[in-house]
């Protein structure tokens, strides 16, 4: 909930809602937001199933996540945004990604044998802005990357085609 909370923080008229698939994860976030003093809207759903119309969403934010996910629900997951944006509405996502140099490769590694190599690949050999663009996102860049202990946190960004 720590990034729902920051949004809320600084948009206080924004509807934000968060999506997790573990409840107890949810009642956390929900405690956390409580104690925080903000209002979050906290939904238990699958990022490739979530329970919200067409069109429903100006902007969706991802927070390390998609390098968790195997190939077929990371397309999953980048359809299911789709669909809920509204045209025009933007994807921003924050998670591993490609290392600019052999140090941040190998200190990758690290994350690749906690969450798995089969689901981490994609992420780290920088596939996700490509994933997104096949997905129906336009516009898609990787608008900054971060050097972290753990190898490389990518930022990127794209528009459900379609005008606003």
């Amino acid at each position: 909930a720590t990034l729902a909370i920051a949004v809320k923080q600084q948009q206080p008229r924004a509807e934000v809602v968060g999506v997790d698939g573990d409840t107890a994860i949810l009642r956390r976030a929900r405690a956390k937001a409580a104690r925080a003093g903000v209002v979050l809207r906290l939904e238990e759903a699958l990022a490739h199933r979530m329970p919200f119309p067409d069109a429903s969403f100006d902007c969706v934010l991802s927070s390390l996540l998609f390098h968790h996910l195997e190939r077929e629900h990371k397309f999953a997951t980048l359809h299911e945004v789709c669909r809920v944006l509204r045209p025009g509405g933007q994807l921003h996502v924050a998670d591993w990604g490609k290392a600019g140099n052999a140090l941040m490769r190998g200190l990758c590694l690290a994350v690749q044998l906690l969450d798995g190599f089969e689901n981490t690949s994609d992420s780290v050999a920088g596939r996700l802005p490509a994933f997104m663009s096949e997905c129906g996102f336009k516009d898609v860049v990787e608008s900054a990357r971060f050097a972290t202990i753990l190898g490389s946190i990518a930022l990127y960004r794209g528009s459900r085609a379609g005008s606003v």
